[in-house]
């Protein structure tokens, strides 16, 4: 199969489909792999290490495309990328569509076979692709949110684990998933004082159980909720629902009856956000204030720290571009139900439910389109 792996486009994104190494496999394997030059160099993966690996380098990402029938990317494509996908053609990158229907409109007209790396699964009911990105995101929030709260950028003032004699921050963590436990972690190591939220008992057992005093568990209820963020000093909104919008669970009234220079940090922004005064933001310009109260809204923090979150990124899709590249999309999907779940999109259809629901759009089985 023919690959193509173009430069990332969206602001301040350096991370890239595939690093030399994972280039090299494909070719063992017997497929083509075309890079568009520079497309790793802001992360030190110049040209010369993809043309050892085998990769051909061209200079535009017209020619990535047009030779292309597989294009592994990191992000959505960008509003000059979309003209340039065609029927067939498989799509294989983060595409978080529920809050983008021109985004999927676009990808529908194009009838290209899109995969979304957020919805493939797991054995275990995870989701491997998106989990190194969660990882990422949440221990880089809790960093984000310290430089939050300096007065430079509009907080409290507070220094989050405090010092001796004056109180830690309030962080209180909306989710216990991937992306929350790893905000935790990081904010145990800066001393704050921490609240996890999540609906599900399970969960917050086995955060009681790895962490013990180090972290209050609360069940996740609309009192909760109102009753921890307005104390909070910061709040890291960490909720997923695989394929579909965000819910929010702080309404604007909510928000404004917080502390002046308190601190939201959505990392679910991308999936529409857990906050209702949520709106995407980019590294180049991440903040903005709402009611006196801090917003970090950046849909791809990950890209900030991009040589470790493209490294990360490709130890977990590398086995599934193999699957697609080695038996090509039809026979990868039908005989890998986790992968088949990563269909978003297939020939003008959409094919996950949630994001078919949440656009108020036709929706067909991925079974029948393959």
């Amino acid at each position: 199969m023919r690959i193509g792996v173009p430069k990332e486009i969206k602001t301040f994104e350096s991370r890239v489909g595939l690093i030399p190494s994972s280039v090299r496999e494909l070719v063992v394997h017997g497929h083509e792999v075309t890079v568009q030059e520079n497309a790793g160099f802001a992360i030190g993966l110049d040209d010369e290490k993809y043309r050892a690996a085998g990769a051909k380098v061209v200079a535009s990402a017209n020619e990535v495309f047009a030779d292309a029938e597989m294009i592994v990317k990191v992000k959505e494509p960008q509003p000059s990328e979309l003209p340039l996908l065609r029927t067939e053609q498989i799509l294989f990158t983060y595409l978080h569509l529920a809050p983008n229907l021109t985004l999927a409109q676009a990808l529908l007209d194009s009838g290209c076979i899109a995969v979304a790396y957020e919805t493939v699964t797991d054995q275990y009911g995870g989701l491997p692709l998106l989990a190194p990105m969660s990882e990422v995101a949440g221990r880089m929030s809790v960093q984000a949110g310290a430089h939050a709260l300096e007065m430079e950028q509009g907080g409290r003032g507070m220094l989050l684990g405090g010092v001796s004699g004056v109180p830690s921050a309030r962080v209180v963590i909306l989710g216990g998933g991937v992306v929350g436990t790893n905000a935790a972690r990081v904010a145990m190591g800066m001393e704050a004082h921490i609240t996890v939220l999540d609906k599900s008992i399970h969960r917050l057992q086995q955060l009681d159980n790895q962490y013990g005093s180090r972290l209050n568990t609360v069940f996740s209820t609309v009192d909760a909720v109102e009753e921890h963020v307005l104390t909070a000093d910061l709040v890291i909104g960490a909720v997923l629902v695989p394929g579909a919008a965000t819910p929010k669970l702080a309404s604007r009234e909510l928000v404004s009856q917080m502390n002046r220079g308190s601190v939201l940090i959505d990392v679910a922004v991308d999936q529409g956000g857990c906050f209702e005064t949520s709106r995407p933001t980019t590294l180049a310009d991440p903040i903005y204030t709402v009611d006196g109260v801090v917003h970090y809204c950046v849909a791809n923090m990950p890209g900030a720290v991009a040589r470790t979150s493209t490294f990360a990124l490709n130890n977990a899709t590398l086995p599934f571009v193999l699957a697609l590249a080695n038996n090509g999309y039809k026979k990868a999907l039908r005989d890998d139900v986790h992968l088949r779940h990563g269909l978003n999109v297939c020939r003008g259809k959409l094919t996950y439910e949630a994001v078919a629901r949440d656009l108020n759009q036709d929706y067909i089985a991925a079974e029948d389109m393959l």
